[in-house]
């Protein structure tokens, strides 16, 4: 649905993005994750025809961004960073104004307001004034002027930055209920909002592209342990030497009333675990496999990249 192939802009001597390359399945929520100044915006702006590229091809559903770029915008919504909100209009106004600016027929405007204040959840503040709405609800305003044409594809910048926990529970829950309906695109600083949101990532650096893949692929790439938490009937900290006494066991630690063993990837060491469990009668309650968390999966990628 979206491909970007050796993507490059320059802005005089700055590279905001280098032979930057990657792909979005139809229907998936990708996110676009990066340090300050990684080129995510540049990135997004570009997709959108906002912006033009110095070098390179983006498609978005078949359409050339560069060569068909009026195409691409009447099937994109775009939410950028800092929304152009008209605080003096009310958000049926505001919303009404917008589907003018998409082209919809004078017909089916209302319908077409009406349809997106619902799946925006606005119908609470529709007739008053956006300077008089709160943070949160702004937020979904301006997701809702990007949805109001129907679009196939959604391109949303920080989408949750400056709300409050909840509100940010919101707007996460209205984003993957627009899931499969549309292929969406989003930058965050956020990095939980990835595994709560998103299906997979695009990660960047310095305009580079770091790595791009499904969480479960990315992670398991950059493993190099595996292990399990197992929770006992008997025993506490004082167990840890049995599982200390398995040969392959690197890393055995006591955490959150269970334990905590790691061992080398490849090499598989559950069946003597169970062993001691059973001839020690420890009494098994959980065994769950142990992932790498995205706060440590983004910090491989950006200080080393994936091997291309």
């Amino acid at each position: 649905m979206i491909e970007v192939e050796h993507l490059t802009k320059k802005f005089g001597d700055l590279k905001a993005v280098q032979d930057l390359s990657f792909k979005v399945e139809k229907g998936k929520i990708w996110g676009l994750l990066g340090p300050n100044a990684a080129g995510k915006t540049t990135t997004m702006r570009i997709l959108t025809g906002y912006l033009p590229a110095t070098d390179g091809k983006a498609t978005v559903a078949d359409y050339d961004v560069f060569e068909q770029p009026n195409e691409v915008k009447k099937i994109t919504g775009y939410l950028p960073e800092n929304i152009p909100l008209y605080p003096e209009m009310t958000v049926s106004s505001y919303l009404n104004f917008f589907s003018e600016i998409k082209q919809i027929p004078t017909s089916k405007r209302k319908e077409a307001v009406n349809r997106t204040i619902e799946i925006s959840g606005l119908e609470s503040v529709r007739k008053r004034l956006i300077k008089n709405i709160s943070r949160g609800f702004k937020q979904r305003v301006g997701l809702a002027q990007a949805l109001i044409h129907e679009p196939q594809i959604l391109i949303l910048d920080e989408p949750t930055t400056g709300l409050d926990p909840a509100q940010i529970i919101e707007i996460r829950q209205l984003i993957k209920s627009l899931k499969g309906k549309r292929t969406i695109i989003l930058s965050t600083h956020i990095l939980a909002e990835v595994t709560q949101t998103c299906d997979g990532v695009v990660i960047i650096n310095e305009g580079k592209l770091m790595a791009s893949d499904s969480l479960e692929k990315l992670t398991a790439s950059y493993e190099e342990r595996e292990g399990i938490f197992i929770r006992l009937r008997v025993g506490g900290k004082e167990k840890v030497s049995l599982f200390e006494s398995i040969s392959g066991a690197e890393n055995v630690s006591f955490e959150d009333d269970g334990f905590k063993i790691e061992w080398t990837k490849g090499k598989d060491i559950r069946d003597d675990i169970t062993k001691i469990i059973v001839d020690n009668e420890l009494g098994l309650i959980e065994m769950r496999p142990l992932a790498m968390n995205i706060e440590d999966l983004y910090l491989k990628v950006i200080s080393g990249g994936v091997d291309q």
